[in-house]
């Protein structure tokens, strides 16, 4: 079979503001979450954002371990138990130069399984346009600590208080491989 993607939900925010997807069906075999954002961060040019799975904010259920670069250097790492969701980066910051945005492609698999824990990957990068900071791009996973299927994706910043207008999600349903 090939792989379809079907749109479940698309949202811009027309104000600053926090998303949520809710009543997620299960008729597919994984999601896909695309993100167009940048968070109103006080103070610095990066954020992150958290993605609370069935709105489950239990530091305790989620770990994640991260690869970023910028064309000068790189960093690895993991955390577990620490941020109360899965930590997706990169988003631009009240800091970064204005109106840029960052791009995030995360996959969450096999979702609706209840046999076992579920699996979010990411990919996402941001270009400052030769700006300092100069931008990066990020590779991470997660793993959320549930068998319970997932039925709702509560989108937060990490740290800033929320998107700031323009930013874009988009949730899509994947059938097949």
């Amino acid at each position: 079979m090939a792989t379809t993607y079907t749109p479940i939900a698309t949202t811009t925010l027309s104000s600053s503001g926090t998303i949520t997807f809710s009543s997620i069906p299960a008729t597919f075999t994984h999601l896909q979450l695309r993100v167009l954002g940048r968070t109103d961060r006080a103070g610095s040019a990066f954020d992150a954002f958290l993605i609370k799975v069935n709105n489950d904010a239990t530091n305790a259920n989620y770990t994640y371990h991260y690869l970023t670069g910028d064309g000068a250097s790189a960093a690895a790492g993991q955390e577990n138990g620490t941020y109360g969701g899965a930590v997706v980066y990169r988003l631009p910051g009240a800091t970064a130069p204005a109106n840029i945005f960052s791009t995030v492609i995360t996959e969450i698999l096999d979702y609706r399984n209840t046999s076992k824990y579920k699996t979010l990957r990411s990919l996402g990068g941001v270009d400052y346009n030769g700006s300092s900071p100069v931008g990066e791009i990020y590779f991470g996973s997660n793993l959320w600590l549930s068998t319970t299927a997932i039925t709702s994706l509560v989108i937060v910043p990490r740290t800033g208080t929320n998107f700031v207008q323009y930013s874009q999600f988009a949730l899509y349903g994947i059938k097949g491989a």
